[in-house]
């Protein structure tokens, strides 16, 4: 006689609790960083708010300033920032600066940090370049991290530059970039990353100043900071997991777009799902390569519905993102594969309505001033035929020389194509593709014809790269 089981009831439907949870212990998982609230968030546009924010931020600075910044330009911007750091330094205020050596280029070589460091400042250079690794000194420290007395940090894409201010006398409009201000607990967890990468550069040990626990908290906002190291890529899969449950709007602003196929995949889907997925990216670029090897991802996304719109000032240089109303993030990630998985860059991912309708706002103010990009002209190079093409000085007498820089690099994606077929060229990459015909031909030339000039620097590169092998086996066994 067949025996009876009892049947199962379905289980009941989680409650919006435990809903909450769940996504919360995705969020931090995925990002590697926990979700902390009680803070209070102010976002800053341009240097016009930025600069007078951190510049008032140092002047009250009573106990501490920890500067970690890309790039400090050896200009007026830059010898300004440094003259009041050092005018605090000299009344015992401890400052401390970490800049990227390959961001601040000769300007750290040329003194321009002498006057903090006489003042009393301790300075640091990171990741130059050095006997012990060959190719180390590419990655870089991208952040842009400022923190005042342990109560402030400012966390942005902007760095310390002219460019930010704008340049009247070149007709150059300042550049468009977005930061913001924290204060409450997530300020512990900027400088406890602060301490992270002053370590990296054998800077002295500090003592950030002690909270009291029963501080009240400085605001309601919860947000989750998240410091990126090389081959983390805690933004990467952030950046995916909003793209793929991001379900009314998804709106992105990005200085240097060169999204990998899984992350291009995720807006297609977005997209055709019915999410409003909207790109907002530079018409011309300080590095002018990217401006084409963006534009030969449009075809795809806009095919699936993503709308793509190109700034018409100077230069968009702001990376940030805001998804259906209520969560952002700002910060120093570009989405390309450098910034991911390559280099040091910090963000905020910012779960709050208020923050998340300012930088809205501001997104749709941005879109008045760009143009939109359509199919039925991507083919000349990102002219809309529904909006005018806004003044475009960028780069004044520079200009010829970044067009051909843009022509010779950005070559890359366009060969890609061009070999493997996996989709067509468009118009504005036959130049491209006609250059590296030229250089692959001429390099053929010197190949069969003078095999010695190509020999030599091999044999260099291998002697460096050996050399560099020694000294790391020999940094092992020294210290055994």
């Amino acid at each position: 006689m067949p025996v009876r089981r009892p049947l199962r009831r379905p289980a009941p439907p989680a409650d919006l609790a435990t809903l909450r949870t769940l996504a919360d212990q995705a969020l931090s998982r995925t990002a590697g960083a926990p979700l902390v609230s009680g803070n209070d968030v102010r976002v800053l546009r341009d240097a016009a708010e930025n600069y007078p924010a951190w510049t008032a931020a140092m002047e009250q600075a009573e106990h501490s300033i920890h500067v970690e910044m890309y790039i400090f330009h050896n200009d007026a911007v830059g010898r300004r920032f440094v003259a009041l750091l050092a005018e605090k330094a000299r009344t015992g205020v401890a400052v401390r600066i970490l800049y990227d050596w390959f961001g601040c280029g000769l300007g750290g070589m040329f003194a321009l940090f002498r006057p903090a460091i006489e003042a009393g400042a301790e300075v640091h250079a990171f990741n130059p370049p050095s006997i012990k690794a060959a190719l180390g000194w590419v990655r870089r420290n991208h952040r842009k991290l400022i923190v005042v007395d342990s109560d402030t940090a400012f966390v942005a894409g902007l760095c310390i530059g002219r460019e930010w201010e704008g340049i009247p006398e070149r007709r150059l409009e300042p550049w468009r970039d977005t930061g913001v201000a924290l204060k409450g607990p997530v300020v512990a967890e900027a400088e406890a990353s602060f301490a992270r990468s002053w370590a990296l550069v054998g800077g002295r040990p500090f003592d950030p100043l002690p909270r009291a626990h029963n501080d009240p908290p400085a605001g309601t906002v919860s947000l989750r900071l998240i410091p990126t190291e090389p081959f983390t890529g805690n933004l990467l899969r952030l950046d995916l997991l909003i793209a793929s449950v991001a379900r009314k709007s998804l709106w992105i602003t990005d200085a240097y777009f060169i999204g990998t196929g899984p992350y291009l995949a995720s807006l297609i889907r977005a997209a055709r799902d019915g999410v409003d997925v909207r790109l907002l990216l530079p018409q011309a670029s300080d590095v002018g390569w990217v401006v084409p090897v963006s534009r030969s991802l449009y075809r795809p996304l806009l095919e699936a519905g993503v709308r793509i719109f190109e700034w018409n000032g100077t230069m968009m240089h702001a990376k940030s993102a805001v998804a259906d109303g209520r969560w952002c993030r700002i910060g120093s990630t570009n989405l390309n594969v450098n910034s991911w998985i390559g280099n040091w860059e910090l963000d905020v991912a910012i779960e709050d309505e208020s923050v998340a309708t300012t930088l809205g706002e501001h997104f749709t103010e941005d879109l008045s001033r760009s143009t939109e990009i359509v199919l039925a002209n991507l083919k000349s190079a990102g002219r809309s035929v529904t909006a005018p093409l806004g003044p475009q000085k960028a780069h004044g007498k520079r200009r010829a020389a970044r067009r051909m820089l843009r022509s010779v690099t950005g070559v890359g994606r366009s060969v890609g194509a061009a070999v493997t077929g996996n989709r067509g060229l468009e118009t504005f990459e036959a130049t491209p593709i006609a250059l590296a015909a030229g250089a692959l031909l001429t390099f053929a030339s010197v190949s069969f014809y003078f095999p010695r000039l190509l020999a030599f620097p091999v044999a260099g590169l291998a002697t460096w790269i050996g050399v560099t092998f020694l000294a790391e086996a020999w940094s092992v066994w020294r210290h055994r």
